[in-house]
């Protein structure tokens, strides 16, 4: 990629929404946005995406309430500027994405109004993602890939009347040339295969289209009811993938003739009997003049995903520090791109100097005391037999990040990494903060993935596989699941041989072993 591709962006995105467009902030109970739409367009879309969870917390039977770790949505002017957050690379068909980060789960969409037949690409893009973010917060059990994707297509196209009821099961017509013209992916394949094995973008076309047809004929068609509900509690029962479809839905050949029946009729929809009132309040405020101007080079660090962009982001930052200089998130912002380089390519000098920068503008800011943290613990790595001394002054600053915010998951779960880095097991204290940092944020891998660890360390390893597979079904995962489970089931057979072992030390000297 080349050197000014990310200032050369900046430059077109403040040339498309005009040069004095400034980034607003719309809060509200489960979300923050930010967009440099108008005042008005920004309110009005928070309601709709306030309204749309609480559609799916209705249906889906969702207790309610103010979320302490709300998601962060980023609108920006155009699908082509998503894509090149998405991809590092201009042409990129992606209109919006979602990451599950511990650091802050977050969502990018964007403000073109391209309409289909039905709802706006942008708005079905973003409801698309929602239902990602949703499925992975709310839900515990393992579900297949082909119903990860069909379910968030179902509900992307979700729409409210003017007076305010759900529309819910409204047809995909984006998906009508994959389903109609291209060559059709037999039933067995789509239960059965990850997207990432699909070979080509028109394929992963049809794969989505016939997983949104398959979850609106499972929902809706009367002669398959409660098969979708027995195959996914077949599944999370331990069965193999292809005996729970069989056994739920019959034969395959018969389902797939069935979908492409399906795909014939008149589809229904489902409209609620009342309007869906909006819960909580709205507020759109301005932002100050240094967080108008880092909120663009905070996306970019936080989508950044090699090295490149990341020096880009870097350079961005030091150089908005000189405008912003008594600005704590500029110098955090500074420190975290400089630090994520990683050990090759930082200078780690300068990112400490700007970490400790953030802190003596904000002493208490949370995200900068755990970088500080970060870094103690790195150069303990380095240093001859640390004391317990020193590995207790690494973790203060992490410390005093979870007592300045208790529902931030990231000191909880940095606190409990911190033992393992050091080569101990983590004390009660420390799991338990772990098993709190999952709860805030299960959608993250991170914590998902540390948490099923910690369960197989004290021995629950049913616990551990469960969470474990959550991962490895996911098709965004890319495989890292599959080797968790493997990991977590080599712990469970140790374990069982180290009992054994013992039981059988004790059968052999009929000594009681304690």
């Amino acid at each position: 990629m080349r050197k000014a591709t990310i200032a050369a962006a900046l430059i077109a995105a403040m040339m498309a929404t005009g040069a004095e467009a400034k980034w607003l902030r719309a809060d509200t109970d489960n979300f923050i946005i930010y967009s440099e739409g108008s005042e008005r367009s920004l309110h009005s879309f928070a309601e709709d995406l306030q309204r749309f969870d609480a559609t799916l917390r209705l249906r889906l039977r969702v207790a309610g309430g103010k979320e302490p770790n709300r998601l962060t949505i980023y609108l920006v002017p155009r699908a082509a500027d998503a894509g090149r957050l998405a991809t590092g690379k201009s042409g990129s068909s992606i209109a919006g994405f979602y990451s599950a980060d511990l650091d802050g789960s977050y969502a990018v969409s964007n403000r073109e109004i391209v309409k289909f037949k039905g709802t706006s690409a942008s708005q079905q893009t973003l409801f698309h993602e929602y239902t990602h973010h949703f499925m992975k917060r709310y839900f515990g059990a393992a579900f297949p890939a082909w119903f990860i994707e069909g379910f968030a297509e179902f509900y992307s196209t979700a729409d409210f009347t003017s007076k305010g009821h759900y529309q819910v099961g409204r047809p995909a017509y984006f998906r009508a040339h994959g389903l109609v013209n291209m060559p059709r992916i037999p039933v067995e394949d789509l239960l059965l295969k990850q997207p990432r094995e699909m070979r080509s973008s028109g394929q992963m076309d049809v794969y989505y289209g016939r997983a949104w047809l398959l979850t609106h004929m499972l929902y809706y068609d009367p002669d398959r009811a409660g098969q979708l509900t027995a195959y996914i509690e077949a599944i999370n029962r331990g069965e193999e993938g292809e005996k729970a479809a069989v056994a739920a839905f019959g034969d395959l050949a018969v389902l797939d003739r069935d979908l492409q029946r399906y795909l014939g009729r008149s589809l229904t929809y489902m409209t609620s009997a009342a309007p869906i009132p909006v819960p909580g309040t709205i507020t759109v405020t301005p932002l100050p003049h240094a967080e108008d101007a880092l909120v663009q080079w905070q996306l970019e660090r936080r989508s950044a995903r090699d090295s490149e962009r990341l020096a880009e982001v870097r350079d961005g930052l030091k150089a908005l520090t000189a405008e912003y200089g008594n600005s704590a998130n500029v110098w955090y912002e500074l420190a975290r791109a400089e630090w994520d380089l990683g050990d090759e390519k930082r200078e780690a000098a300068a990112a400490r100097a700007a970490v400790v920068k953030a802190l003596a503008i904000e002493p208490k800011h949370v995200r900068a005391n755990i970088l500080l943290g970060e870094m103690l613990i790195h150069d303990l790595g380095k240093k001859d037999d640390p004391s317990t001394e020193d590995w207790a002054a690494a973790r203060k600053p992490i410390i005093l990040a979870n007592r300045t915010d208790p529902d931030d998951p990231v000191p909880l779960y940095a606190y409990h990494e911190s033992f393992l880095q050091q080569g101990i097991m983590p004390p009660k204290i420390a799991v338990t903060g772990l098993e709190r940092a999952f709860a805030l944020g299960p959608e993250s891998a991170s914590a998902r993935i540390a948490y099923a660890f910690a369960l197989a360390r004290n021995g629950d390893f049913e616990r551990a596989a469960r969470l474990a597979k959550v991962v490895a079904f996911d098709p965004h995962d890319g495989g890292q699941g599959e080797q968790i489970l493997a990991q977590i089931e080599t712990m469970r057979k140790r374990s069982d041989d180290a009992e054994k072992g013992t039981a059988d030390l004790s059968a052999t000297t009929g000594a009681k072993v304690q």
